[in-house]
């Protein structure tokens, strides 16, 4: 049986690598060690800060004092922070662990022999320790590619969602927040998770009615996740 079901995937935007303002270059070189001597960081996490990142850098805080755009107790200030890896890449585990010892939302540049890209998580600071939500990330492009201006906006939480929204696989709904985007992608990602599940029983199954149940939820969740990845949804979500 061919899986039919719709995906998540990209809408073709421009994979992007903003132009930072140099009046909020910061510069500053972050051991490694700062992310994981203090808190629960596993013994594998910690090895990949060895073995996977060559570097990291605080390269640029958006800010008040910096920018001139008013931040928010959800979004006091933007930081920026440059991870140079040793090999191809480095994981989300990594990027966990830096994102939840800084008390600042974060947006990455991953920089390896093949390029740059640009990845971040929605993080919450209403906690001691933020919450992290899932990455989303461009796709590599080299390094030396055309840098864009900032989005215009009218204060830190604006600049924020608007760049977090130029991460986004899909394009968000008119009036949606970037919360409820993230929140509507995951609702999505499990769906598609759920229908690959109920597909692969579905190619082993030998009982005749099992299959008929099977295709019934395989119809059922493929319908909600057509909705969840529509644009302009209908008022029963």
């Amino acid at each position: 049986m061919i899986d039919a079901s719709p995906a998540v995937e990209s809408v073709g935007t421009t994979p992007v690598l903003y132009r930072w303002p140099p009046k909020a270059a910061f510069g500053r070189t972050v051991p490694k060690t700062k992310f994981y001597e203090h808190g629960n960081v596993r013994t594998a996490v910690r090895e990949k800060f060895v073995n996977d990142i060559q570097r990291i850098t605080w390269a640029y805080k958006l800010a008040d004092d910096t920018i001139h755009l008013r931040g928010t107790t959800a979004v006091p200030e933007i930081q920026i922070f440059t991870v140079e890896t040793k090999g191809e890449d480095v994981s989300d585990e990594v990027l966990t662990a830096i994102d939840r010892s800084v008390h600042f939302p974060i947006i990455f540049e991953v920089a390896s022999n093949d390029g740059l890209r640009t990845v971040a998580a929605q993080k919450a600071l209403d906690g001691r320790v933020p919450k992290i939500g899932p990455y989303f990330t461009t796709d590599w492009q080299p390094s030396d590619a055309p840098r864009r201006p900032l989005p215009t906006a009218l204060n830190l939480p604006g600049l924020y969602e608007a760049i977090f929204t130029s991460l986004l696989p899909v394009t968000t709904r008119v009036g949606e927040t970037v919360s409820q985007a993230t929140e509507r992608l995951c609702r999505a990602r499990k769906l598609e998770r759920e229908i690959a599940a109920l597909n692969k029983k579905l190619r082993i199954e030998p009982q005749l009615n099992r299959k008929i149940e099977l295709r019934k939820q395989i119809k059922e969740r493929t319908a909600v996740l057509t909705e969840l990845i529509d644009l302009t949804p209908n008022n029963k979500e």
